[in-house]
């Protein structure tokens, strides 16, 4: 009787002994937060990465007799960061979203999520827990920098030396940041967009020479407040399209601002003279 009660309490065990983990530093790329670890200590394979589709071979189903640990909730209303960027990005590309990616985990995010457990059957809490994570993975592709940044916020990359001195509007096509600098301290910092491949903003070391708060392009007929002209008709000024839309349009050659608060800041401190740099 000893052996048998043994042998029972081995199979009891090995049919139990599931368990639920988060791979350190889990963030969505290529992977999935979930890992089930096997009594034997060996781990189950992967699972697919963002957008394949079906699992890796040898992968088998969980039995519907195993006990499941409840899904670890990632992110939450009020969330902020990186993943929760990717979060967004990955739910404008099933059209759950429409506005952001802004990094912050607010109302429109949570109704997102919500709407799209329900389309799947899955609790409507409008949390990301491991098992909406895992199947957003599987319908959607890795985002890529734009879109992840697609209505601003990204990083300034490090000043061009030629910002290092006086008083300079220091605009970096490859980070699409304009840093407002006075004498090698970086006073602001805005999200910029350009011209695009068939009218493209001119790089190089320009100064400013008219200021015109109210002004309409008398080629496009188009509004350009807050408008600081650096080299013929190009100006770094607000769009209300950049705005609206991001990065999925471009200038006709300026430097688009879309935070107008921002430029309007920038425009009381900028006088004529002062150095503009443009550079990738």
């Amino acid at each position: 009787m000893g052996r048998a009660t043994a042998a029972a309490a081995a199979v009891l065990v090995a049919l139990t002994g599931c368990t639920v983990q988060t791979p350190a530093g889990a963030d969505g790329k290529g992977r999935s937060p979930v890992h089930i670890e096997l009594p034997d200590g060996t781990p189950t394979p992967a699972r697919t990465p963002a957008g394949r589709g079906e699992d890796r071979p040898g992968t088998a189903p969980p039995s519907g007799d195993t006990p499941r640990a409840a899904p670890r909730v990632l992110w939450s209303r009020g969330s902020t960061g990186r993943d929760v960027r990717e979060l967004q990005a990955r739910l404008r590309q099933v059209a759950w979203l429409f506005d952001g990616p802004t990094g912050t985990y607010d109302g429109a995010t949570e109704r997102a999520v919500s709407g799209f457990q329900g389309k799947r059957g899955l609790p409507r809490t409008g949390r990301t827990d491991t098992v909406t994570w895992e199947r957003l993975l599987r319908m959607t592709r890795e985002p890529g920098r734009w879109e992840l940044y697609l209505m601003g916020g990204q990083p300034a990359d490090p000043p061009d030396p030629r910002c290092r001195d006086g008083r300079v509007l220091c605009i970096d096509k490859t980070s699409r940041t304009l840093r407002w600098m006075v004498d090698g301290r970086t006073l602001s910092t805005m999200a910029v967009r350009f011209g695009s491949e068939y009218t493209p903003t001119r790089e190089g070391v320009f100064s400013v020479y008219w200021k015109s708060r109210d002004h309409v392009s008398t080629l496009y007929d188009s509004p350009m407040p807050y408008a600081m002209f650096f080299s013929g008709g190009q100006a770094v000024h607000f769009s209300a399209d950049f705005a609206a839309r991001g990065y999925a349009g471009a200038s006709h050659g300026c430097v688009n601002v879309r935070d107008e608060a921002a430029i309007a800041g920038l425009y009381a401190q900028v006088r004529n003279g002062d150095k503009v740099v443009v550079s990738w």
